[in-house]
């Protein structure tokens, strides 16, 4: 499969759900290339950052394959799935065997803190409603659709949120600036309504980006 033959590029950062991701979009009728090759990543038209397990092990693997700089360098849309989302952020307090918080990509301004479920059980695994801003990602998507959660750290409401959901507080269920996006929640568990979410964004390009992928408090 060429360059010009793919609709999306999932960077293979060695995590469990990267083919639940895959078949997902393939399900949509996206022709789907999973790569860590740096060529095919930065010529990619749009790529899907997936990621399970630990802040800690994640962004080792991604070091290890020298992805660091490759992955903050680009300029196409650039969608981060659950843990992948909070990669995209500059530390997480998901410390795995580490006592510090884990840096992380550092590309969206926000530290990952643990969720404050106000005594609900943790993780916050399940379905849960949405309150999507106005971003193309989320055309569609109506307020109080339900999606599939299952995380116990979160990246809090900011100007960088693009949609919220509520698990005994408020937080960001899917955060974005530039050509960076990221949902905490799993689209391709998610039905018919994450199905769109991830048609959406098969839709987006460079050139139908949004100045900023933020709110406008981001100006």
């Amino acid at each position: 499969m060429t360059d010009n033959q793919v609709d999306v590029v999932i960077i293979d950062t060695g995590c469990a759900n990267l083919n639940s991701v895959r078949f997902a979009f393939e399900r949509l009728g996206a022709r789907v290339l999973v790569s860590s090759d740096r060529d095919v990543l930065q010529q990619a038209p749009r790529l899907v950052l997936p990621g399970v397990g630990t802040a800690a092990a994640a962004m080792a693997a991604i070091e290890a394959k020298g992805l660091t700089d490759i992955i903050r360098g680009l300029k196409q849309p650039v969608l981060g799935v659950c843990l992948g989302m909070q990669l995209l952020c500059k530390s997480s307090r998901e410390q795995g065997a580490s006592e510090k918080d884990v840096p992380c990509l550092g590309i969206i301004p926000l530290d990952i803190v643990e969720l404050d479920s106000a005594g609900q059980p943790l993780p916050h695994m399940g379905w849960n409603q949405l309150s999507p801003g106005a971003h193309p990602l989320f055309a569609g998507i109506s307020q109080g659709d339900y999606v599939y959660f299952v995380h116990s750290f979160c990246a809090p409401v900011s100007k960088y949120s693009l949609a919220e959901s509520d698990y005994g507080q408020p937080f960001s269920a899917a955060i974005g600036k530039d050509n960076f996006m990221g949902v905490q929640f799993h689209p391709e568990k998610s039905g018919p309504v994450g199905a769109r979410i991830l048609k959406n964004f098969l839709a987006l390009t460079v050139a139908t980006l949004p100045q900023n992928a933020c709110q406008e408090t981001c100006a």
